[in-house]
Formats: C-alpha cells, structure tokens, sequence
C-alpha cells in the first residue's frame, strides 16, 4: 500500500528538513513538499498526519553483538540494577529465586563494573559468588565481555586448577597460593564457556527475536553484528541458518549485516570456499567483513597498549593475535575480495593492525575496500594519519566515553589521552566514521550515543567536557548513525537516507534533536519505527525509555 506522510519534519539525510514523504511496498517514492507528496495520492493511499513530529532515517548501529544481547536478555541484568559488589550478590540471589532452574543448569549474569562498586574497587572472585551459591554453577560477565568470574562450584565442573596452563591470548588468576581466583580474562573465558550448554538453533532464533524487538525499541533497523562465535561450541552454520529461517518466515525486524569471525584461518577458508563473502544475501541479512577481535577493553585494562598502563605498571594488557597470524588472516580475505573490521581499542594493538593493513594493500592494492578498525579509542596521531592513508572506515562508539571518561586519563596518561577518541579528527582527515554500541557492552541506546557525540560529556553526572574539540554537531552525529553506517557495509545505494529508491526504513521521535538542548538528546524517545515501510515499534503513551 502507499502511504503519505505529512506535516513532519523530516530529516532525508540533508539540511534543511522537509515536510513529508512517500513510501510504497517498502521503498520511499518521494520526499520534499507537502503539496508536492499529495499528487501521489490514489483512491488506496492512506495519508498519515505526522503532527510535525520529527522523521529521520532507519538508525544503523555498525557494530554490535546481536546473538549475545539475547542471550543476555536471559541473565541476570548486573549494570542497570548494581552500583556495588553487594548488590552483585543480591541481584543474582533475586533472579535465581525468581528462576530457580535457569537454562543450561548455570546462573548467569552480565554487565558488572568494578569501577562503579561503592563498596569495593575490584574485581568479584569465587568466594564473593560462593556466598550466593555453592551448589549452583555461576558464571557473571564484565560489562566489556572481556573478563567473567565464576564460584567454586564452575571451577569444578571445568576443571581448571592452579596447574592448569595459562592459554594463548588470554589469562585466568591465581591467588598467592597459586589457586584460581575464578577470574578469566580473553580467551581464557573459553575454559568456562566451553563446559556452559549451548543453545539449539531454535534457542538462537529466539535470542534474535528478543534482541531485534529491543532494538527496534530504540529505534535501530539495522545492525551490523558479530555473531559466529557467540557461542564457542556452536558451528557458525547454526546461526547463519538460524537467521536465514528468520528471514523466510518474514520474523526478522531489524536487517543485520554479519561481521564474520571465525577461530582459525581453517575456517575462514571453509567459510569462502563454501561461497560466503562480503555481499553474500539479501537486504535482510548479509554477509559482512571478516572480523577479528586484536585486544580486549580498557576497563579490564586488556586492551593493549605500547606501553605499561599508567594506573598499573605491571602490564601492558592482552594481545589477542600476533602480527603474523593477523597477516594469514587478513591477507587471505583480501586476497578473496572479503573486507575486514579489527577491533582495536589500545594503541599497541593498532599499530599491529595498522602495519598488516599497509602490507596486504601494497602486496594486493585494490580501491575502495572498506577494511576497518572498531571502536579506535586509544590512538595516537600519526596512526589517525594511517587511517587517511589507508582508506580504512573508523566503526566507533560515541556512548563509551559516557563511562571511559571516567578512567582514560588514569589509565593510559594524559599525553596518549590526548589523542584518544579523535573521532572528529578522522573524520576532518575523510576517514568515513559510524557509529554503534558495542550492545550488549552497552544498550543500543542511539540518542544517548548522539549525546555523548555531541556534548563529550558523561549523561548522568555530565562530567567533561573530553576534548571538546572532538565534538561531532548533531547532523555529523546523527549521520553516523544512519547514513554513514549504511557506507559501512556497502549500502548506501539502499539504505541511510529518505530519498526516492532507498528502503523503506525510518523512525519516529518525540522532539526535534536539532531544536533539543544537546544536554536533553539522550532523553529523546523514539515513537515508532518501521522497517520495509511497516511498523515495528510504536511505542505506548505512558511507556518508559530504558
């Protein structure tokens, strides 16, 4: 059906705003002039009143973890409802009496940060989860995802003891006496993961479901999401098919473009030489970048630096991969016409990344690859440079510095803190830059990313301003988070804008952001949003933005 929209101010993806637009069988026919729209009325047209509500493109959150938010929508919430190790406990006692039999036999739990305890300033261990439970397996994740915690009863179900050797990329903690204090860290968490049951495909299905329904809660349409290996003992085919049926049975209500990880270059050549590469599916889902996860986060101080972190000496944080075995792997996706997107938050990763990058493009040039880094927090400025060079995309999270600008000075010192989230540098420089939520790491809240784009300033406490002078304006801002996003992966010609041809994507908010103290944008709710010209959300009179 054919549906006018009126009355609004619309955001196409250009200034100025216009009035209205037209969308048909999940594509927008026409955006501009109200008297303009209405000679596209038929007998069958409905024509909707927007009552100068503001209208804007389908929000595009380029790097998340979609398959791992609904999981986590499964555990125990440890980041909303916990400001101290004592509600830690008492928040996994509540959801376990509430659930006594969880799923898989474990209780589980995410989204814990030591740096908000106002009891403690540390970490959890097995003894702090022991006094929740000894009989139940338990297993919490940091916030980052970077680290977990288990009791005494996980410890023996895994196995691992004070012998146990510390794995590749990644380390476990042992107290003075050499036992484990139930503290993993990077790859080490797969000596935990690998004993939690994983789910059925139609376990995964339903995880997306409740993910993509929360997504479109905030108005998100579309996700660029790393997935293959959410679960470690769970075949990448499974979730690819769990998403392909979605999609058959007309489910899905968010498009997701697959940032593709894989444990070994083994089976990134069975994934290509199955035929699967950059551009493989439809405009539901499709196949993305290879991804690779170089270094861990800051605030678990894993992320890796050049030097020795300023609060902690002793360490300079986990290199997930050698240079070498991030030549293998992004070489032969080059080499296969596959993009690749690297996470790296510390400047030591980076460099590694940034070396190999320069070393497949000079051995195989070839234009407009797209290959990337996600998140680009602690960089120095002649590795911003390297990104123009390069022609690498910059995947960001605007939303991290509501909670880094808390410890980013403390942890890595105030010169590498002064070249740290340049985001408006890269983006003076050309480098093409969007952004995302890291989600399940935080809620795939867009207004809030834009906020903190635009203010550099936390949201509760508004502490700042971090380097104003890294400040987006709020269409550098909004832009990131639509069409900028849709440039990501390719898309542009598609989506990210509301213009004859594009797909039918765009969402509802209650208040103009740019007419919005910059302060107030997190506030912002969203209405409604639609996907392919048809509602997904609306949101109810009396609901409540979370």
């Amino acid at each position: 059906m054919r549906t006018i929209y009126t009355n609004g101010a619309v955001y196409t993806g250009e200034l100025p705003l216009c009035q209205a637009f037209v969308q048909e069988d999940g594509r927008f026919l026409y955006a501009g002039g109200t008297e303009e729209a209405m000679t596209y009325r038929t007998a069958e047209t409905r024509v909707v009143d927007l009552d100068k509500r503001f209208v804007c493109p389908g929000f595009n959150d380029s790097h998340m973890h979609l398959v791992n938010f609904g999981y986590s929508l499964q555990a125990a919430d440890l980041g909303r409802h916990t400001s101290s190790l004592a509600e830690v406990q008492e928040e996994l006692r509540r959801f376990h009496r509430a659930k006594p039999d969880p799923a898989g036999g474990w209780l589980r739990g995410r989204g814990w940060n030591q740096d908000y305890f106002t009891d403690v300033k540390r970490f959890p261990n097995r003894y702090d989860l022991d006094q929740v439970s000894r009989d139940v397996p338990i297993c919490i994740a940091r916030a980052c995802g970077h680290a977990c915690v288990v009791n005494s009863r996980a410890l023996e179900i895994t196995g691992v003891t004070g012998s146990t050797p510390q794995p590749e990329g990644g380390r476990f903690e042992v107290d003075e006496n050499g036992q484990p204090l139930g503290i993993f860290r990077e790859n080490a968490m797969d000596l935990v993961y690998n004993f939690i049951p994983a789910p059925d495909r139609g376990g995964i299905k339903e995880m997306i479901l409740a993910a993509c329904a929360a997504l479109n809660r905030y108005g998100v349409t579309s996700s660029q999401s790393d997935d293959f290996l959410a679960f470690p003992n769970v075949p990448w085919e499974e979730t690819l098919e769990a998403y392909r049926e979605l999609e058959q049975e007309g489910k899905l209500t968010v498009r997701v473009n697959e940032q593709s990880q894989f444990p070994s270059l083994k089976e990134l050549k069975r994934f290509i030489g199955a035929g699967y590469n950059t551009g493989w599916g439809d405009s539901w889902f499709r196949i993305g970048p290879l991804k690779m996860l170089g270094d861990g986060s800051l605030g678990s101080r894993t992320a890796y630096l050049s030097r020795p972190y300023a609060d902690d000496p002793g360490t300079r944080g986990i290199p997930i991969y050698t240079r070498d075995q991030f030549r293998e792997m992004i070489g032969y996706a080059h080499e296969h016409n596959m993009q690749a997107a690297i996470h790296a938050i510390g400047d030591g990763i980076l460099d590694d990344v940034l070396a190999v990058y320069r070393e497949v493009l000079e051995r195989c040039p070839r234009g407009d690859h797209r290959h990337g880094v996600v998140h680009c927090q602690i960089t120095r400025p002649n590795q911003l440079e390297a990104f123009r060079e390069l022609g690498l995309h910059a995947y960001v999270q605007s939303i991290f510095l509501d909670y880094d600008i808390h410890i980013v000075r403390q942890r890595v010192g105030e010169e590498l803190a002064e070249s740290s989230y340049n985001f408006k540098t890269l983006m003076d420089y050309g480098v093409r830059v969007s952004n995302g939520s890291d989600c399940p790491v935080e809620q795939p809240d867009v207004m809030a990313g834009i906020q903190c784009a635009v203010t550099r300033k936390t949201l509760r406490d508004h502490l700042g301003p971090y380097l104003p002078d890294q400040a987006m304006t709020v269409q550098e801002a909004l832009d990131s988070f639509t069409g900028a996003g849709a440039y990501a992966s390719f898309e542009e010609e598609h989506k990210g804008r509301i213009c004859p041809g594009m797909l039918a994507d765009f969402v509802v908010l209650e208040k103009n952001p740019f007419e919005t103290p910059v302060e107030e944008i997190a506030g912002i709710a969203v209405l409604a949003a639609f996907v392919d010209g048809k509602c997904v959300y609306r949101r109810e009179n009396r609901e409540n933005r979370s």
